[in-house]
């Protein structure tokens, strides 16, 4: 069965020194991108423009073979990207965020969301539908990937993903991230949080140096390889795209996952995070790839 990602796809316009490139993106159409290009179907529900752009974004994820369900909007969304001095990337949002109901079919393994799509109404009441009626036995994943410029009321931000996370069985942030949403708390501050919510694994990414993650069972610091970084675009969809491919993968409920299956883990995701800032743009690792299995 295929994995369920629901949230943005959007068109990424990116200014670089040899001129302005577009680029379908938007965090959890990465994530489904990512998800298919190491082996696991996907299936994106998402919201895009009878437009050039939406045509765009549909040929990107149908090339790695990504299923898509579309709620049709006037045009398809748009981030302008200005890559920073050391590969880092800042975003201007033109977003429309609608969605249908969804449906999510028995036997689907994971449900992921997060990004704008999980807090931006009205699209959002729809997501939290479908997590809250996914089937029994349907894992849930949230990345927050929390964007101020669109949605700057903390307290806002806070209130939509708070149910989100009680249903959440995997949840990965960046250290921006956390920063921002919970600016009185370290790493491990944040992770305990998570975790006495009823998240089962949460992991929290530290940009060049690695990530820290941790199950109800264990906690672990895993170092990022080493890597000449062109940009960042992508980067924590990509390490998303590689933790959840490693839970689906595994035997044990990801609240009972060990050392050694959390090193595992973020060795994996370290590597799709690796590949992805090694080139331009969004642009996650096939299993083929990486030089471990998955």
């Amino acid at each position: 069965m295929e994995t369920v990602v629901i949230g943005e796809a959007l068109v990424d316009v990116v200014d670089r020194p040899a001129g302005r490139v577009e680029q379908p993106g938007g965090s959890p159409m990465n994530v489904a991108v990512g998800l298919a290009r190491l082996g696991t179907p996907a299936r994106l529900v998402c919201a895009l423009g009878d437009d050039d752009r939406g045509s765009a974004v549909l040929a990107h994820v149908a090339a790695s073979g990504v299923a898509v369900d579309a709620t049709r909007i006037g045009r398809t969304s748009t981030a302008v990207a200005t890559i920073e001095e050391h590969g880092g990337a800042s975003y201007a949002f033109d977003l429309d965020w609608r969605l249908d109901p969804v449906d999510v079919p028995a036997g689907t393994p994971l449900v992921h969301v997060g990004s704008i799509g999980a807090v931006l109404r009205p699209g959002a009441g729809a997501v939290l539908d479908a997590v809250r009626g996914r089937p029994s036995g349907t894992l849930c994943s949230l990345d927050p990937n929390v964007r101020p410029t669109i949605t700057p009321d903390r307290d806002a931000v806070l209130a939509a993903l708070a149910p989100l996370v009680a249903e959440a069985d995997v949840v990965k942030l960046s250290d921006e991230d956390a920063a921002w949403l919970w600016p009185d708390r370290d790493v491990d501050a944040v992770l305990d949080g998570l975790l006495a919510a009823g998240v089962g694994l949460a992991a929290v990414t530290l940009g060049g140096s690695g990530c820290a993650i941790a199950s109800r069972s264990a906690r672990r610091r895993s170092p990022a390889p080493a890597v000449e970084v062109v940009d960042t675009i992508g980067a924590g969809d990509s390490f998303m795209s590689g933790l959840l491919v490693g839970v689906l993968s595994g035997r044990v409920e990801p609240g009972d996952l060990d050392g050694a299956e959390l090193e595992r883990l973020a060795g994996l995701a370290l590597a799709c995070a690796a590949v992805t800032v090694s080139r331009p743009g969004a642009d996650p690792p096939t299993r083929a790839e990486l030089d471990q299995d998955v």
